[in-house]
């Protein structure tokens, strides 16, 4: 039984989807509260702002109309003074042309000099207030100037207490801890409900894959619930089918080495068994039956000599030994070792040139493909017959076309001529020694130069491949 893997809870999607939504359930939450508090205070500070310079505009008056700046004896402006600073838990600085304080409500700097940079600021023209959050205050600046008189008198310098502004702030900031929390603890629930319906139709594609590798069930899964379970069913259908045909593929494979290995073992045993049986046995008969053994063992070497080029087809393209070669050079020396095996049937072995030709390739893999082609024309041929292998080439890839003149291929057997140990005629293919793999090697050593090879053929006016490579091999 194959062990299932437990998937981290903080790698699922479940998990995933409770992060979202509580994210989604804060961010807001935070923006929009501190909007509101952002809000209030903007507002609850002008309006002290506001009240206060007023106040103060009013005071300024006073202090013009006594001519408190050179005289401060004025028991009016004093009681003034300190009911505004008593009134706005404040302190006011009456600050003179000479940066000397004419005035402390709180009784500690008079007759100091202040170099504030909010008074030579006011002194400058600018009215400046700001608040001061760790303090818990607003400061401010207020001309006092006379109708009269262009340049300023002097300068009032006010500090007033934001506590309440502060506290509600506060307070505002404390029910905005509460409500997120209460958000996230909302969202966690509704996560934990949503995620456990929508990773329901999940863990139903994940029971009926684990199902399906235990070989409780061999039907195809199908979860329609979303787009997606559907797409995920769907591909993994279409992955099921293909596993489904490679492994008959595999079990046909299997099937056909073995009757292909056997055969020959079974013809020597025969032969032996014969040999063994009888005494006596004329030498010209032990002869004849020791070379029908030699044949065998020939043609069970040669099994085993395809299956091995094959099994080294099917390795990575790593393994392709790439080099710049003549290509009619290298068609001209194949079919110069094979015309003696033509030449015996008297099968004319033909090669058209259009063009020199030079391209990126594996010469111990392309002339493998090739020699199969070419042997192939020669074996499956009438007597007397030709083959004529073409070259030809464009920008960006080069053409080997190797025609014969046999007996064809009949329509039914075209798509299955490159499957392995296929034989459109078993009988006259193991008389005249084919082993069923050399299309299927052909086949995988242009398919790892990146090329593609055609097969055009009818039943009695002979068959052609086309076989088609890149001139520059890109791994």
């Amino acid at each position: 039984m194959i062990n299932k893997p437990k998937t981290s809870f903080f790698k699922s999607l479940r998990f995933r989807i409770l992060i979202i939504l509580i994210i989604l359930g804060i961010v807001p939450s935070v923006i929009v509260t501190q909007i509101v508090i952002n809000t209030y205070a903007d507002r609850a500070i002008a309006l002290r702002t506001e009240n206060v310079k007023n106040q103060c505009d009013i005071l300024c008056n006073l202090l013009i109309k006594e001519n408190y700046i050179n005289d401060s004896s004025s028991q009016v402006v004093n009681s003034k003074l300190e009911l505004l600073s008593n009134v706005y838990s404040g302190r006011l600085l009456l600050v003179d042309r000479d940066y000397r304080i004419v005035k402390d409500t709180y009784g500690i700097d008079e007759g100091k000099t202040l170099l504030s940079s909010m008074v030579i600021r006011c002194f400058k023209g600018d009215e400046v207030s700001w608040y001061n959050r760790k303090n818990r205050s607003i400061e401010m600046v207020v001309p006092v100037k006379s109708p009269e008189v262009k340049q300023l008198q002097g300068v009032l310098l006010v500090s007033v207490s934001a506590n309440e502004i502060a506290s509600t702030i506060d307070e505002l900031e404390q029910r905005e801890i509460l409500i997120i929390g209460f958000i996230v603890a909302l969202a966690i629930l509704l996560g934990y409900v949503l995620s456990t319906i929508l990773v329901k139709p999940f863990a139903r594609i994940t029971k009926s894959i684990e199902d399906l590798t235990d070989g409780y069930q061999n039907d195809e899964i199908s979860v329609p619930d979303y787009t997606e379970t559907k797409l995920i069913t769907d591909a993994f259908n279409k992955m099921l089918a293909r596993m489904k045909i490679l492994d008959e593929s595999r079990n046909e494979f299997v099937s056909n080495v073995s009757h292909e290995l056997k055969t020959p073992l079974t013809s020597m045993k025969v032969l032996a068994d014969s040999l063994v049986g009888q005494s006596g046995v004329p030498e010209e008969l032990y002869q004849e039956f020791m070379g029908d053994i030699t044949a065998e063992i020939d043609r069970e070497n040669k099994i085993i000599t395809d299956l091995l080029s094959l099994v080294k087809m099917d390795k990575k393209a790593a393994d392709v030994n790439i080099s710049h070669m003549d290509i009619n050079q290298l068609l001209e020396d194949i079919l110069k070792r094979l015309r003696p095996i033509a030449d015996r049937r008297n099968i004319d072995l033909i090669l058209d040139c259009f063009r020199p030709v030079e391209a990126d390739v594996d010469e111990v893999k392309f002339t493998l493909a090739v020699t199969n082609l070419v042997e192939n024309g020669i074996k499956y041929n009438v007597d007397d017959g030709w083959v004529r292998v073409t070259l030809d080439a464009d920008h960006k890839y080069f053409y080997v076309t190797v025609a014969d003149s046999g007996m064809g291929i009949p329509e039914d057997s075209i798509d299955r001529i490159f499957e392995r140990f296929y034989r459109v005629d078993k009988s006259h293919s193991r008389e005249i020694g084919g082993t069923g793999l050399g299309l299927a090697i052909t086949r995988s050593a242009i398919a790892m130069h990146h090329g593609t090879i055609k097969v055009f053929s009818k039943e009695g006016e002979g068959t052609t491949f086309t076989v088609r490579i890149p001139l520059s091999y890109i791994p």
